[in-house]
C-alpha cells in the first residue's frame, strides 16, 4: 500500500491557459478505424504496443522531475536540469512515466523530441476530487469552490494531455488518466463515474491506448470491474514494502499481486506501474507501523535487481518507482517515507542501486 500524498491543486485558470496553448500547437490524429467492440465494452480496444521499431521499450522507470525548491504547481525545472535528468535516464530505460500533462511534462516531450531521446512516455493526466468521496474518507465533503476548482482542474488536465499526445504521437506510447483515484485509503479519491467520463473523454480525443492507475486492493475487487470496461490496460501499484513484507519476500509478493489482477482482469493487459524499495522511513506514523522491512540503499539495491531480472526476462511492461528522490513530497520530518524511493538522490548522485 502506497500512503498517500496529496497533490497540490494548480491554479485552474493558469492550467486552462496552458491547455489552450499546448491545443493550439498541437496538430490532433485521426483516430484509428474501429474493430467490433469487445465484449463488455462499448470500444474496441486500442492494443498497448511497447516497441520502437524492433527494440522492447517496456523496462521503464517513474519520473517526478521536481528538484528542491520545486514541487507541482510551484516552480518547475529548468530546461537544463531536465536535460541532465534525461541524460542520466537514457541508455537504462526506454519508458519514462509522468503523472500529469502540466509543466514541466511539455517539455519533457519538446526535449525527447528535439535530442531524438530513446523513450516513449507514458503520459499521466492528474485527477483531483471534485466531490465527496464514495463512501466518505479523506476527499469527502469539499466545499462548492473546491469541487469547481476540482472540475477544472481535472479539464485542463486532460484537454492538456489529449493536445500533447496529439502533438507528439512518435513519444507517447499511451495516456494513464488518473492515479490512485478510487483505492479507498486514496487523499484524491474520486467517484467512479467521474474517473470513467474523464477516460472517455481522453479516448475520444486520442489515438493512443488509455489507463488508469491504482493500486491492487482496488483492481482486486469487484467494484473495479465498472472502471476495467473503460481502458485498455490496467497500471497496477504493488508495494511490498508498505505491505509489511520482508526483503526475503518482496519479489514474490510484486509476482503474486500482478498475477492475481491478471487473473481477475483476464484479456487486459497488466503494466507494474509502481514497485519500488525506500531508502529510509520516519519511526512515526503509518509507515512506522506497516512498514516491517528495514529500509536502506543495500535492500534497494537487491529488490531492483530482482524486480528486473524478472519483468525484463518475462516482458512485462513496467515504471519502477522512482528515478529521483523528492523531498517536496510528505511530512516535514527528513526521514519521512515518501521522500526516499529514488534510485538518485534530490540532488541527483546516484544510491548503490543506480551504480553500475
Amino acid at each position: 500500500m502506497t500512503v498517500p500524498v496529496q497533490r497540490p491543486r494548480r491554479p485552474a485558470r493558469l492550467l486552462l491557459i496552458a491547455a489552450a496553448l499546448a491545443a493550439a500547437c498541437a496538430t490532433p490524429r485521426p483516430l484509428p478505424a474501429t474493430a467490433p467492440p469487445a465484449e463488455g465494452r462499448a470500444f474496441a480496444p486500442r492494443p498497448l504496443h511497447p516497441f520502437d521499431g524492433q527494440r522492447w521499450v517496456g523496462q521503464g522507470i517513474s519520473y517526478g522531475p521536481h528538484r528542491d525548491g520545486q514541487r507541482p504547481g510551484g516552480a518547475s525545472p529548468t530546461r537544463a536540469q531536465l536535460r541532465e535528468d534525461l541524460a542520466l535516464l537514457a541508455g537504462r530505460w526506454s519508458l519514462l512515466r509522468l503523472y500529469a500533462a502540466d509543466a514541466p511534462s511539455p517539455e519533457v516531450l519538446a526535449l525527447i523530441r528535439e535530442e531524438r531521446l530513446p523513450f516513449k512516455v507514458l503520459l499521466g493526466a492528474w485527477i483531483a476530487p471534485e466531490g465527496p468521496a464514495p463512501g466518505g474518507g479523506p476527499a469527502a465533503g469539499p466545499r462548492d469552490d473546491a469541487r469547481a476548482e476540482g472540475r477544472a482542474a481535472n479539464r485542463a488536465q486532460v484537454e492538456a494531455a489529449i493536445a500533447l499526445a496529439n502533438a507528439y504521437p512518435e513519444v507517447v506510447l499511451a495516456v494513464v488518466v488518473g492515479n490512485e483515484t478510487q483505492v479507498d485509503w486514496s487523499a484524491h479519491r474520486v467517484a467512479p463515474q467521474v474517473l470513467v467520463e474523464w477516460l472517455r473523454t481522453v479516448r475520444r480525443g486520442v489515438a493512443q491506448p488509455v489507463a488508469t492507475a491504482d493500486d491492487f486492493g482496488f483492481w482486486l475487487k469487484p467494484e473495479s470491474d465498472e472502471v476495467a470496461r473503460e481502458v485498455d490496460f490496467l497500471v497496477l501499484h504493488a508495494y511490498a514494502m508498505w505491505n509489511g513484507k520482508p526483503l526475503e519476500e518482496a519479489l514474490d509478493f510484486t509476482r503474486q499481486k500482478h498475477a492475481e489482477v491478471t487473473r481477475r482482469h483476464p484479456g487486459l493487459p497488466v503494466v507494474l506501474g509502481e514497485a519500488g524499495w525506500a531508502t529510509r522511513k520516519h519511526t512515526e506514523g503509518e509507515q512506522a507501523t506497516l512498514i516491517k522491512a528495514e529500509p536502506g540503499e543495500a535492500a534497494q539495491r537487491r529488490f531492483y535487481q530482482e524486480f528486473t531480472a524478472w519483468v525484463v526476462g518475462q516482458r512485462i511492461v513496467s515504471t519502477w518507482f522512482e528515478a529521483f528522490d523528492e523531498n517536496w513530497k510528505g511530512g516535514p520530518h527528513p526521514d519521512e517515507v515518501e521522500k526516499h524511493w529514488g534510485l538518485f538522490r534530490a540532488d541527483r548522485t546516484p544510491k548503490a542501486a543506480a551504480l553500475p
